[in-house]
């Protein structure tokens, strides 16, 4: 069953037992990972001593890193045979982050995501618009799948093309959508260019960036619709992890399905409910790709007020990160991957500034970089093939449109110390 009374009816004690039972499977599981058999010699554990949810503290962090350096398939814990989907996250070095899936794990996933819209009040009478990717990022096939578990019309539009997007949701009676907040205040604001009013929606799921209360109140003002917030990461299935109840006040996370701890990002020691520090994950249901204490770069803190829906305890709305990865437009984006894509083309220099702004409500990257003195004759107009090929470059690896400008050597500032190559101009809005 994938409704919520499925967990909500369960005791503490119950649970407890429950998630216990599914750590054990978990760190079994785990043990065909080469890395973890590597992790267990060198912290002198057996996955046998893993028992309780106390024993969990045993067992060393999982970093996004070490799922790198495990391109492609090295923390698959089932044969290739038995992986049925493939999605991958962005990486720092144009490699990706991959990420396997069973059978059972796409039936989980598509469950856990069904949890949280009829939680939120979605039935089979509703009609669901997903205007997200269809690619390689999880957002649009696990939302997706989870609609259709749900009894939901489901409505795969994907990305883009916004009036032909105002016009599905006029033409269909659309009553839900999923976005990125960014693109739920951008859809808003031309369908008031274009005269159309969207009656029929209700509901607005919006993720895969850090959006405010500011924000919330603006969306369901424009678009008229009440407005959860959804949160997720690919390595830990993609979108669904936690989700807002109609009560507005922090994100449920589903306790049968996931262990949460928090810590300080910098010391690595837990953290007790009301302390903001680095959210990490252990997924218990994971069949092709188990994690164990996965470090999210995510900072938040568990509320210790009880919802008055009568779930769980729940995490407060996320602030940050505790790397220096940037959300462009629901994209995962690290300036390590921008660098390496410049250095490999030789008509540019070492020099180069990245700006973010919000224009419009829509995030837009602007990247200066330098000619290289060898490629530099005294007009940036001759130098097309080189912009197009930056552009392109880019494209290719970030899976993101850029702005690039071309300037003349040594016009770009140098830095003593840290180079701060990055200006995030967006805000909190």
């Amino acid at each position: 069953m994938f409704w919520d009374e499925a967990i909500e009816t369960i005791k503490p004690a119950e649970l407890k037992v429950l998630q216990e039972k599914r750590l054990r499977e978990t760190v079994s599981r785990c043990a065909n990972v080469g890395f973890y058999q590597k992790k267990f010699k060198e912290a002198g554990i057996r996955p046998s001593d893993i028992r309780t949810i106390e024993d969990l503290q045993k067992i060393p962090f999982t970093r996004k890193t070490d799922l790198r350096d495990g391109y492609p398939f090295g923390f698959l814990a089932v044969p290739l045979k038995d992986v049925v989907r493939i999605h991958t996250t962005s990486g720092t070095t144009g490699k990706p982050t991959v990420v396997g899936y069973t059978a059972g794990d796409i039936d989980t996933w598509s469950s856990l995501i069904a949890r949280n819209l009829t939680m939120v009040g979605l039935t089979n009478d509703d009609v669901f618009q997903n205007m997200v990717n269809y690619g390689m990022f999880t957002g649009g096939l696990g939302f997706h799948y989870g609609a259709e578990k749900a009894g939901l019309t489901a409505v795969p539009s994907g990305t883009g093309n916004t009036k032909r997007q105002i016009e599905l949701i006029q033409d269909f009676g659309v009553t839900a959508i999923h976005c990125t907040p960014s693109y739920g205040l951008h859809l808003a604001e031309a369908a008031a260019e274009m005269k159309m009013d969207l009656p029929s929606l209700r509901v607005g799921i919006f993720g895969a960036e850090p959006w405010s209360e500011k924000t919330r109140n603006e969306l369901e003002e424009k678009l008229g619709v009440e407005a959860f917030d959804s949160y997720g990461m690919s390595e830990l299935y993609g979108p669904g992890v936690a989700f807002e109840c109609s009560e507005h006040n922090g994100l449920h996370i589903w306790h049968d399905s996931y262990l949460i701890e928090i810590i300080d990002p910098l010391t690595g020691e837990s953290l007790g409910p009301g302390e903001r520090g680095e959210l990490v994950v252990t997924p218990l249901t994971k069949e092709a790709m188990p994690l164990l204490r996965y470090r999210t770069g995510d900072i938040t803190m568990i509320m210790d007020d009880e919802c008055s829906c009568g779930r769980g305890p729940k995490l407060a709305r996320f602030t940050g990160r505790s790397d220096d990865m940037l959300v462009i437009r629901g994209i995962n984006v690290f300036p390590s991957q921008i660098e390496h894509v410049l250095l490999s083309i030789p008509e540019v220099g070492n020099h180069y500034m990245v700006y973010v702004d919000r224009i419009n409500h829509m995030d837009e990257m602007t990247i200066d970089v330098e000619v290289s003195r060898e490629n530099f004759h005294g007009e940036l107009a001759d130098l097309k093939k080189v912009q197009n090929k930056v552009i392109k470059s880019l494209r290719d690896v970030l899976e993101l449109r850029t702005t690039v400008h071309l300037v003349e050597p040594g016009t770009l500032p140098r830095f003593e110390g840290k180079a701060k190559r990055v200006i995030d101009r967006r805000g909190t809005d």
